[in-house]
């Protein structure tokens, strides 16, 4: 019955007459083209052509495919256009302006190949559309990509290009059609909640990351602009008390006139975004006109780090009975907020006219977008709140893989033998440079770098620079070479970097699954040269994890730099991280869907695994090394669900020079430690801070950082300590395993959490304090010891703990693994705060 009140609204709405004020979208006539074929489909009012004949177009060196599998219903994707090598569409373009650029891929089986083994790049106004599309699986739906791009010149071309040699491009339709362009100087909000104008939005490339649809469910609709949308259900961070709308029956839509132009909102064009999106919301109201805890709804959006987006907003009341009853908030990152008021200064007349709002977002160090909308408390009229739609669009700067026009004139082959003659010379003068160099760095080694003062692997001297952003990094010096790996070998075990072994992708490049010649399952993680970066990280990784074995950290297996490429290879971890097993990000962590359900048993002897992996860091020869980015997703669970700390970029030596320090940000908000930010030095108390940090999550399974209305609520380390001191820390525990719980191990467990979480480091334990106390956490679990508070604050000496895999020395004091293997000494050299080689996220691309 529930399901049929829910359909009952947009079932109405389809015989509802709908009242239109404004023109109607119509599509244009080109271009929208049926790929490898000669025959016309049509799809609602557009109209695809085959490309076999083209009249206004032409097409440049592929063929064309025929699907043989008849694995798709739909008659458009038959056929495909197939290449080996690079291929183009040049379009003749009439109307200069912003132009809808959507391409169709669907990977079938034909003669001359299975297309889902297809990987190639797509370019377009010397912009990237498409990096190395993957399709991991035949599927009964195509991959569509949309696209906004500003065409200002006569000829249009959209370039093909395999990724590699071995590979192949293709694609089975296209469209590429005018729209209204974009409006510009609108609102540009950061990550940091500062807000300012934004000038030159519709000469930007924005690429579709997501279209939602708010209170309806998933659909996909040819007839209008913007067709496919999805539910908001996997998108609802914060939203208990919200409730789909019920419509008002019709839909006002507006011409937009020069009496408008200084609002702040679009009105909408009927057919451009689908009426069903208008017709349904979710609505949130004050009770009794009071805010209380859920008075807000809020959505998190995964968008990529460090980029630019275009956040369109959709707002139709279909609530109201009449106009001018309706103010409340829009958040964007809880710090920027904008009044919704579609009837202010009587720009609108009517009830139910759709309108949108769009603003500039960057993400900067978050991989999300939330946004909220929260009723007014203090507003005199209806106290509510109430979102349709959302699009998001993110910009593209990525440039594009243009290909040539046209073959060299003669009159440049004189030039081009000339500069290839001089560059051989060149090139061999560089050889006999490096050879005599190479010679002279065996007299003495250390020699250029006591000359400038310079920091090992990576420091450059005031004459000759190592950039970071290099397209062709020097060897790295210092390494370990018994693990260097050659390039074939890697090639090898991933069968070319294919497709359907990528495991993961980030800022630093892409991780595959492999397997070497004798069996042992590995992830390669692969810098991109294009990113430009990580060549610090990629230098301390191998020299920190060459140097160390321990059970409880990720073993590196090898690693490779010839020529470009920085590839490290690690031992593969069957369970990915440890978050994905407490929540999922993706949804609300009050009602998330983690991979597993760990039980608390199996938490504390991760959370012991971890700490003893730590303990091992820092109590290392010369100082031991802090590892500066502890989180729950660097502490990576294998087939057994054993812990094991990984991602070492960010690390350095204990042994630091006590007057100096480092201006950049290292490590992940939320895991900081606040004295940091007063002096900017990483300790090894610094860690146990993030590891405390951890704890929180494991016991409550949420995010170091969420988006509240609630201050308290924001901070995991503030809101975990605001419970402590009330003593109520049971009411944040993740109801998954609230009952599983002994009193004594909780209140055992608590006890570290609130020494790890102390805002001065040297109050804090050392790692090997909270091993010894989290043991006896879980033997407080297991034997459901009866104790008297006070016994709690200390290790029972008496506790036999002999069946652990721990020694305690009583020379120096410190636990050490019986297959721990010693820790050679450490260079203590510092790294940049660049993240290419910080992370191994198994699942990071997903």
């Amino acid at each position: 019955m529930e399901k049929l009140l829910l359909f009952l609204p947009l079932f109405l709405l389809q015989f509802y007459p709908v009242l239109i004020l404004s023109k109607p979208y119509s599509f244009p006539d080109k271009y929208f083209i049926n790929c490898g074929s000669d025959s016309i489909v049509v799809l609602g009012s557009r109209q695809f052509v085959g490309d076999k004949n083209p009249n206004s177009f032409s097409v440049g060196n592929s063929k064309p495919v025929k699907n043989i599998s008849q694995s798709s219903d739909s008659v458009l994707y038959q056929t495909a256009r197939f290449s080996r090598g690079q291929f183009s569409y040049d379009l003749h373009i009439i109307d200069k302006g912003l132009y809808v650029v959507r391409l169709h891929f669907f990977p079938f089986m034909s003669n001359e190949a299975n297309l889902v083994d297809a990987l190639f790049n797509v370019s377009a106004s010397k912009k990237s559309l498409v990096s190395k599309l993957i399709f991991r699986n035949s599927s009964s739906f195509p991959v569509i990509k949309d696209y906004l791009v500003p065409i200002n010149s006569a000829n249009f071309r959209i370039h093909f290009i395999p990724a590699y040699q071995t590979s192949f491009a293709f694609v089975n339709a296209i469209e590429v059609f005018l729209v209204p362009n974009l409006k510009d100087n609108r609102t540009h909000v950061t990550w940091a909640g500062s807000k300012g104008p934004y000038l030159g939005l519709p000469s930007q490339v924005l690429r579709t990351v997501r279209r939602v649809i708010v209170g309806g469910e998933s659909f996909n609709d040819t007839k209008v602009v913007a067709s496919e949308w999805v539910s908001d259900d996997d998108y609802i961070f914060i939203g208990n008390s919200a409730k789909t709308c019920l419509p008002n029956f019709g839909l006002n839509y507006e011409d937009e006139d020069e009496t408008t132009d200084d609002k702040n909102y679009n009105l909408a064009s009927q057919n451009f975004v689908p009426d069903r999106v208008y017709g349904t919301c979710r609505e949130v109201t004050l009770d009794n006109g009071q805010a209380s805890n859920f008075t807000n709804i809020t959505w998190h959006f995964t968008v990529n780090k460090n980029a630019r987006h275009l956040v369109r907003v959709h707002f139709c009341d279909i609530i109201s009975e009449s106009p001018n009853i309706v103010n409340f908030s829009l958040f964007i990152f809880s710090k920027f907020s904008e009044q919704i008021n579609p009837y202010e200064n009587g720009y609108i007349s009517n009830t139910a006219v759709p309108i949108y709002y769009d603003f500039v977002v960057d993400s900067g160090d978050s991989d999300f977008i939330s946004i909220s909308v929260v009723p007014w408390e203090e507003s005199t009229l209806r106290n509510f709140a109430y979102l349709n739609g959302l699009e998001i669009m993110e910009f593209i700067t990525e440039p594009g893989l243009e290909l040539g026009k046209s073959e060299p004139k003669r009159k440049h082959v004189l030039f081009i033998i000339i500069g290839s003659v001089v560059g051989f010379l060149v090139i061999c003068s560089l050889i006999v440079v490096f050879l005599l160099c190479k010679k002279r760095r065996k007299t003495n080694p250390f020699e250029h770098m006591t000359s400038y003062g310079t920091l090992p692997f990576g420091g450059a001297s005031p004459h000759v620079g190592i950039s970071s952003k290099s397209v062709n990094p020097p060897p790295v010096p210092n390494l370990n070479l018994k693990l260097k790996m050659p390039f074939t070998e890697i090639m090898e075990a991933t069968n070319n970097f294919e497709a359907k072994l990528l495991i993961g992708e980030g800022g630093f490049g892409k991780v595959y699954k492999g397997t070497l010649r004798n069996g042992l399952k590995v992830a390669v993680k692969r810098s991109e040269s294009k990113h430009g970066q990580g060549l610090p990280e990629f230098q301390t990784e191998v020299m920190v994890l060459s140097k160390i074995r321990h059970r409880h950290l990720v073993s590196l297996i090898g690693y490779c730099d010839e020529g470009s490429e920085m590839i490290l290879v690690y031992e593969f971890m069957e369970k990915g991280t440890l978050r994905d097993h407490l929540y999922d990000l993706g949804g609300n962590p009050e009602r998330s869907s983690p991979l597993s359900l760990l039980t608390w048993r199996q938490r504390l002897e991760i959370c012991i695994g971890a700490a003893k992996g730590l303990h091992y860091l820092h109590t290392g020869s010369d100082g031991g090394i802090i590892h500066r980015d502890v989180k729950s997703t660097n502490i990576l669970l294998d087939e057994q669900y054993v812990a094991k700390v990984a991602d070492f970029g960010l690390s350095k030596s204990g042994l630091l020079d006590p007057d100096g320090f480092s201006t950049g940000v290292k490590g992940s908000f939320g895991y900081l430690d606040p004295e940091y930010f007063r002096c900017l030095q990483f300790t090894e108390k610094s860690d146990v801070y993030s590891f405390g940090v951890v704890l929180l999550e494991v016991l409550c399974a949420r995010p170091a950082i969420i988006n509240s209305h609630r201050k308290e609520e924001i901070n995991l380390a503030e809101w975990g300590l605001l419970w402590l001191k009330k003593g109520e820390l049971e009411k944040i525990i993740d109801p998954s395993v609230a009952g599983q719980i002994n009193p004594n191990s909780l209140r055992k467990f608590s006890e570290i959490v609130e020494k790890c979480l102390k805002p001065t480091g040297a109050n804090r334990p050392r790692m090997l304090d909270i091993c010894w106390d989290l043991e006896y956490t879980l033997q407080l679990q297991q034997t459901a010891v009866r104790r008297e508070p006070h016994e709690d604050s200390a290790i029972d000496a008496s506790l036999d703990l002999s069946s652990r895999p721990f020694q305690r020395l009583p020379s120096n004091n410190f636990l050490i693994e019986n297959d721990a293997v010693p820790m050679e000494k450490d260079d203590g050299s510092d790294t940049t705060a660049s993240g290419v080689f910080s992370q191994l996220r198994i699942d990071g691309g997903r």
